[in-house]
């Protein structure tokens, strides 16, 4: 619609009050018309009040049924009365009938057809004539479509249901509310006329799909302030020649919208994890922490296993807990500086206070190259590190490390376990510590994440002695996590690496995944890492602030 065109009416008829009916009307395209509205509007020539409404339309398929002039009960019916005295094939009618269940059900309801017991046949029913029933369905849609009906008996209906046809009615009798005074005048006066509906009737149509009540947005408008039947050209800069020569004062000038945004910048997000992974990392740091490198995902079963005193026939180096390599299968080189020997010594044989695990140690099994199960294999390439500057004669300095990477388990997926997760590890070094301390540190470091409702249980893991398991109470799950693991580790895989025996190593495994879940309260931690998160939950979880006074 051109701009002249809508000006000349408004002239005329000073307000258009539903812009959806008076498009519908013209064949106009709405979303076409709104644009040409809005650029009045913002010259200040016509004014326009966003509404809605709900109103009853019909459905593509009430449309399809309207238009052939019968409905599919009424068709079945004639099918019956045009048929066979047996009967008609089910199996076949339903080929022929639109909504064939809907029709079925409302046939069966009346009497009109029959089947018997074990029968594939359509007969008619006891309470069928020899004449087409009237059809209801079919005048009910004609209704419908008038736009011109009221509905009765409202007090069967309830909920969302009644407040859809409440505003239904609103939208027939074209008044505010039901608290008008002549909301009962016009309603009686439609149903004088025949124009009436039940609320059951209604809801049976919906519930077949023949008519909705879809919500439909409008607009009301009037005669702007600056109204002209022509629209005059608006200046959007004063210039200096306009000044000197005084033209100014017979032009009009487009006003400055200083509501207006810039044009919004697209930008990514970070995961959630990676928001409680940087609070992670920066409480690990203010406790004094070190990071290790830990930017190998692929690692050789020798750091990853062996040199942590796991035996080479331990369930968790079979395939079905652990990824292996297909290629390359094997890792170029092991440490020769005699380190291998050792561990290999002491698998075999034991050693410091052990008997070993007494088998046969293979090199072959150590080269398997894997998707590192934890970042303890980063832990054992650091503490060797340090025994070797011991061995040289470098002086001991206590040590805090910690890491917190990806780490992978051929685990089977559920609420709580991924087949790939991040682990937050970490190791303390230094003479005379106890399991005391450690569990004072879990305290200090959950404690600054607001997690203070911690569970501390015996243990056991190849590698330390004495372990214990860290739980956490997830209040959404409303049961115990484990978020961690934890030990001292054992003199068999210390004293090979070159540590002496008054050095203690207090070290742990704790999840990042579990922790986030309980921060952001999420029961599936599927909705977290995965191909089926939301991506809107990424763009609007907020961003990770520890607050240090709540508690989980």
């Amino acid at each position: 619609m051109e701009e002249k065109d809508l000006l000349l009416y408004i002239n005329e008829h000073n307000i258009i009050e539903n812009s959806k009916q008076f498009t519908d009307e013209r064949g106009i395209d709405h979303q076409q018309f709104y644009g040409v509205l809005n650029s009045l509007a913002l010259a200040n020539i016509l004014n326009y009040t966003k509404k809605e409404s709900k109103q009853a339309v019909l459905t593509p398929e009430g449309e399809e049924l309207l238009k052939n002039g019968q409905s599919p009960e009424i068709q079945l019916v004639s099918m019956i009365l045009q048929g066979p005295q047996e009967g008609i094939n089910k199996t076949e009618a339903q080929t022929k009938v639109a909504d064939f269940m809907g029709a079925f059900k409302v046939c069966m309801k009346n009497g009109w057809i029959a089947q018997e017991k074990g029968s594939d046949f359509l007969k008619k029913g006891n309470k069928l004539t020899d004449e087409l029933p009237k059809d209801i369905v079919l005048e009910q849609l004609k209704l419908v479509s008038s736009g011109k009906f009221v509905i009765t008996e409202l007090e069967k209906q309830k909920g969302k249901n009644l407040d859809d046809l409440k505003a239904v009615e609103l939208t027939v009798l074209n008044i505010e509310n039901d608290q008008d005074g002549i909301y009962q005048t016009k309603k009686n006066q439609l149903i004088q006329e025949g124009c009436s509906l039940s609320s059951v009737d209604f809801m049976n149509l919906k519930s077949r799909k023949l008519v909705d009540i879809p919500l439909i947005k409008y607009f009301t408008i009037t005669k702007g302030t600056a109204f002209s039947v022509e629209r005059k050209k608006q200046e959007t800069d004063l210039t200096f020649d306009l000044i000197s020569s005084g033209a100014w004062k017979d032009l009009t000038f487009k006003e400055y919208n200083f509501k207006a945004e810039g044009k919004r910048q697209t930008n990514g997000y970070l995961h959630t994890l990676l928001k409680v992974r940087t609070e992670f990392r920066k409480i690990f740091l203010e406790m004094g922490f070190e990071e290790m490198a830990t930017n190998n995902f692929v690692e050789n079963s020798f750091w990853n296993f062996d040199a942590l005193f796991q035996p080479q026939q331990h369930p968790a180096r079979d395939a079905h807990d652990t990824f292996f390599l297909e290629v390359p299968k094997e890792c170029l080189e092991l440490p020769e500086d005699g380190y291998l020997e050792k561990v290999k010594e002491t698998h075999e044989k034991g050693g410091y206070g052990s008997i070993g695990y007494r088998y046969d140690w293979k090199i072959e099994e150590a080269k398997k190259n894997l998707l590192r199960t934890h970042t303890t294999a980063v832990s054992s390439r650091y503490l060797r590190q340090l025994g070797k500057d011991l061995e040289a004669g470098k002086p001991f300095t206590p040590r805090k490390y910690f890491s917190i990477d990806r780490v992978f388990r051929n685990e089977v997926p559920d609420r709580t376990h991924l087949c790939e997760f991040h682990q937050c590890e970490g190791m303390v070094i230094d003479k005379g510590l106890t399991l005391g301390d450690l569990i004072g540190l879990f305290s200090t470091f959950f404690e600054r994440i607001g997690i203070t409702n911690l569970k501390f249980k015996p243990a056991y893991n190849p590698y330390t002695e004495p372990s214990m398991e860290i739980f956490g109470y997830h209040p959404l799950l409303e049961k115990w996590v484990e978020v961690g693991n934890s030990g001292m580790f054992r003199p068999e895989m210390l004293r090979p690496m070159g540590l002496p025996e008054d050095i203690v190593v207090l070290a742990w495994g704790l999840s990042l995944e579990r922790p986030t879940m309980i921060k952001y309260g999420i029961d599936n931690i599927r909705d977290l890492v995965g191909h089926a998160v939301d991506l809107q939950s990424v763009r609007k979880n907020p961003i990770c602030r520890i607050d240090k006074n709540k508690k989980y």
